[in-house]
């Protein structure tokens, strides 16, 4: 067994390594996993029991609400649950809703609808202008439909000097493409869905977009966003464009070289969106240890406490216990929480901790989007943010994940831990999946702060994406060795001391709007 029991990087680290305490780690995943939280959906009673042990976890630490003095930070939210008997209507065709096409909506109104919508199809629906690509660019698509293709050219070429060849950009993400088209002024989207690309099946997109869904809310219900964020079965689509005489794949061969230009279709869109809508309020938790140099500045160290609460399936119950997703990275952040509270008052770090647990991760990082938006601290005092999404429950390893390559001086730190243990830094073996992009630390980065990912979903277990991932057999289990988890935390309590000691800021080596927005904050 691989232990990596590294010693301390440098002076800057404390002199008392985190000693691992296997009890209390199996303690709170035991708990958090329980059928008793009933899957810890957000606005369950799942959500109050996680609150409670939360609270009363860094209560017992001594450590103090990171939120004026509060450990929960009210998130309001909508839920929105559309009725899946529209259909979708495109010239003379018809598409049903969960089997040829998905349709949601982020505007919190009862009602959304497309009528003779005109139709475009805008490629991969970038505007990128660090990469000279700009696929709205010659057309104007406001208030229209527009069409488009997941992922970025980078993939669709496998070229390393488009975009970033196979490993994802931002711009691949369907989060970017509604984001975009909202700022193009369209209407509605349809992304065109395949396997490889979205690096999942039509089923995750079904299962993701078919049922209730939860938002944020601005102050204008959330009319700035699209009116229909929808997706489309590749056979659907290939349909829609063969009626505007169009061919699907020589659009796409098109789409992927630059200087496209974007295609009007002949053919037009009517879809109703009807919306039941209920306005609720779900929380965030978090705890701060206060500096005794740098107060006013602050490291974070995550893991989101939600899961996917219940479902049924052949006529019973199953609840998704979310077992290593996520409550091993919540029982991981309460370790590494109980550590740095427990040090003498001279070794406290310089720099305050914030020990946090957001809600919603599962349903689109609406945690901690509001989290980033409204901080404890503002984002220019906020040095970096660790999260951990899943740990390794088996044996140790030589080797430690990195998520991206060349984004920021996070890397390096994350080198020197791991060389200190003598372990190795091992690239994203799924780069094209853009991980990077689907954890909590998203949200921060899109507010300029820098962030690492912890993350061993399917990497140590070959198994448990395929049996495991988001289905009910994602238990707690008394055969984890923790190996990994225990060479793991005490990695990341190198970097947290190294952080939280010193004085560096770490800077995004790339450009990029993260770089552009933390420049914003002077750092």
């Amino acid at each position: 067994m691989f232990l990596g029991l590294g010693l301390c990087l440098s002076a800057q680290a404390f002199a008392a390594p985190l000693s691992f305490d296997e009890n209390a780690f199996r303690e709170d995943v035991k708990t958090l996993a329980s059928d008793a939280f009933g899957g810890r959906a957000p606005l369950s009673d799942g959500e109050q029991k996680t609150l409670d042990y939360l609270t009363q976890a860094f209560k017992s630490m001594g450590l103090k609400g990171a939120f004026n003095g509060e450990y929960l930070q009210p998130v309001p939210m909508a839920k929105i649950t559309a009725d899946q008997s529209m259909v979708l209507k495109v010239g003379e065709l018809s598409f049903t809703s969960g089997e040829d096409f998905t349709a949601r909506t982020q505007r919190v109104v009862p009602k959304v609808e497309l009528s003779g919508s005109d139709m475009v199809f805008v490629g991969y629906g970038i505007n990128a202008p660090e990469y000279g690509w700009n696929d709205y660019a010659g057309v104007d698509v406001r208030g229209k439909t527009v069409v488009l293709l997941v992922n970025d050219p980078g993939f669709a070429t496998q070229d390393p000097k488009v975009f970033k060849g196979n490993a994802m950009t931002y711009y691949g993400r369907w989060t970017y493409k509604y984001e975009e088209a909202a700022r193009q002024g369209a209407e509605a989207v349809f992304i065109v869905h395949e396997d490889a690309p979205a690096a999942y099946g039509w089923g995750v997109v079904k299962n993701s977009n078919t049922n209730t869904k939860f938002t944020l809310v601005d102050g204008n219900n959330n009319q700035s966003q699209v009116g229909v964020m929808g997706w489309l079965q590749y056979a659907a689509a290939k349909q829609i464009l063969a009626a505007s005489g169009q061919d699907i794949e020589a659009l796409k061969a098109a789409a992927m070289k630059l200087g496209f230009k974007a295609v009007p279709l002949t053919v037009k869109a009517d879809l109703t969106l009807n919306n039941h809508i209920e306005r609720a309020e779900s929380h965030n938790v978090a705890a701060m240890l206060p500096g005794n140099k740098q107060a006013d500045e602050a490291v974070v160290m995550h893991a989101h406490w939600d899961h996917l609460g219940q479902i049924e399936e052949e006529g019973k119950t199953i609840i998704l216990n979310g077992a290593v997703d996520n409550a091993t990275g919540v029982a991981g952040v309460l370790a590494l929480a109980r550590h740095y509270a427990a040090l003498p008052e001279a070794d406290k770090p310089g720099r305050s901790m914030i020990f946090s647990a957001f809600t919603a991760e599962e349903t689109g990082l609406i945690g901690a989007q509001y989290f980033a938006e409204n901080p404890p601290l503002p984002t220019a005092k906020l040095v970096a943010f660790l999260n951990i999404d899943g740990m390794n429950v088996g044996e140790g390893v030589d080797y430690i994940l990195r998520y991206g390559e060349g984004v920021s001086e996070l890397e390096a730190m994350l080198s020197d831990a791991a060389k200190a243990q003598g372990r190795q830094v091992k690239a994203d073996p799924r780069p094209q999946n853009g991980l990077m992009f689907r954890s909590d630390h998203f949200a921060l980065a899109q507010q300029g702060v820098p962030g690492l990912l912890f993350m061993s979903l399917g990497d140590t277990d070959p198994d448990y994406i395929a049996h495991k991932y988001h289905k009910g057999a994602d238990d707690y289990s008394p055969e984890w060795k923790l190996g990994g988890v225990q060479q793991d935390l005490l990695l990341i309590e190198q970097i947290l001391s190294r952080l939280a000691n010193g004085s560096e800021w770490p800077k995004w080596l790339e450009e990029s709007d993260f770089k552009a927005r933390r420049a914003k904050d002077g750092r």
